[in-house]
């Protein structure tokens, strides 16, 4: 325990205020222990934060046995029972109640320190889940022997030692804890790491949990150093709440995904989570692409949106957004509707469209229009966006969310009816196998003027 002590002793001060999150089982009881013969030297409070789960009939004794000890130690008890009715996750959600109830004592005693027990094998433990799950580079990395939070440094004394040598320490000490029957439970995850992987890494190496610390801390600095280069990084790139794509091309490969990574962050906050390894691929393959335009649907309504060197953010699909499949004769409203004709027609209008089926992708979509929504239209270089098109067109603004569009199964754009066709829409001179006719009452016409 010499490195734990030597910790404690380098990072806390006198007269601190420590919040300790206290279980009642060996590990919890063996800093508690420590932290008590420190007491008298450097003259610290400690504040005992209890959480009862709530799951086993044994909670109600374990949270009356923590309160007994901080009465004959002369230590402030705080307490909070839990009731998750939901089993799914429950693990995930008790230890964001479990920290959310920490930080309340924190902030309620004005704390400096919020200490935890995790040791050496819970290190190596939440790596290697991380490692199977999938994650970041902070997420590799585990946990740290110290967090420092805007109002509060968060500690891990017992980072540097294992399970055993905490069970060894409480028998010494004639420590009394309580014991989780559940963490045998090959149930739960981490139980399966601790039983299966742990013995077998111990028995490669008995000191294996400070390799996973050394491991740790090397991340650990990588992730400080990249986190200053991408602030750097941002500087150049991200403004206003767009991306220079010209800037951000000339960037190192591991900055560019940062600075993405940082934009999402920036735009959902708290709700990151509902973006993962998928979205982030498709965000930068966005970015590297040479087509000039595009969008990536994103969750919670959201869209990102590229345009030419820009890069950002906008609602989603518009309210109302509707989607049908183009069949031989369809009726979108009581005015308006699609009919496939089968003769050749050398009619010319933007009523009508002749579409070569080798081009496009089948079957044929008919729409409300989406942000970000452009179209090549025929006999113009480039795409131009849908917006412009009907506001040069003249078509007035409450009208514009409810103009029909055909598109292909890809999303191509291919006819706006009505109003402009695009580069997929065949002369009657050329080959054609496809062509549908807009109809539309005399009213409904008159109305998009």
């Amino acid at each position: 325990m010499h490195r734990v002590n030597e910790f404690l002793k380098t990072t806390l001060h006198k007269n601190s205020r420590i919040v300790l999150g206290l279980s009642g089982g060996p590990d919890s009881m063996c800093l508690f222990y420590i932290l008590l013969s420190l007491k008298k030297e450097y003259d610290f409070t400690i504040i005992v934060a209890h959480l009862n789960h709530n799951v086993r009939e044994e909670s109600k004794e374990e949270a009356e046995f923590v309160k007994q000890i901080c009465k004959k130690e002369k230590c402030i008890f705080e307490m909070i029972k839990l009731n998750i009715k939901e089993r799914n996750n429950f693990e995930d959600r008790a230890r964001k109640e479990r920290y959310a109830f920490f930080k309340n004592i924190v902030e309620k005693y004005h704390a400096e320190f919020l200490a935890t027990a995790h040791h050496g094998d819970d290190l190596i433990e939440t790596i290697l889940m991380h490692l199977t799950r999938g994650s970041n580079l902070k997420g590799y990395s585990g946990f740290s022997k110290l967090t420092i939070f805007s109002n509060y440094k968060l500690i891990r004394p017992l980072i540097f030692v294992t399970k055993e040598e905490i069970i060894k320490y409480c028998e010494q000490n004639k420590i009394t804890y309580c014991l989780d029957k559940t963490n045998e439970s090959k149930k739960y995850t981490r139980n399966r790491f601790r039983i299966s992987v742990l013995p077998f890494l111990k028995h490669e190496n008995k000191n294996v949990h400070q390799k996973f610390l050394k491991y740790s801390e090397e991340l650990e600095l990588l992730e400080e150093y990249l986190a200053k280069t991408t602030q750097i990084a941002l500087t150049q790139v991200y403004s206003f709440g767009k991306v220079n794509l010209h800037e951000w091309k000339k960037l190192e490969k591991i900055l560019k995904k940062r600075v993405i990574e940082y934009v999402l962050k920036e735009e959902y906050k708290n709700k990151i989570n509902q973006i993962n390894d998928k979205h982030l691929k498709l965000i930068l393959a966005l970015c590297e692409s040479d087509k000039p335009n595009g969008i990536v649907n994103l969750p919670l309504k959201k869209v990102i949106v590229k345009e030419y060197n820009s890069l950002y953010f906008e609602t989603t699909i518009e309210e109302n957004f509707q989607e049908y499949l183009l069949e031989e004769s369809i009726s979108i409203s009581d005015s308006e509707k699609f009919i496939k004709i089968k003769e050749k027609d050398n009619h010319k209008s933007n009523y009508l469209i002749r579409l070569n089926s080798n081009e496009i992708a089948l079957p044929l979509k008919i729409r409300t229009k989406k942000i970000g929504d452009r179209m090549q239209v025929k006999n113009l270089n480039g795409t131009k966006k849908i917006k412009d098109i009907l506001i040069d067109e003249k078509i007035p603004m409450k009208k514009r969310k409810n103009i029909p569009l055909v598109v292909d199964s890809n999303d191509n754009i291919l006819w706006i009816p009505g109003v402009k066709k695009s580069i997929f829409d065949k002369n009657s001179n050329e080959f054609y196998d496809i062509i549908y006719k807009y109809v539309i009452s005399e009213e409904r016409k008159n109305e998009k003027k």
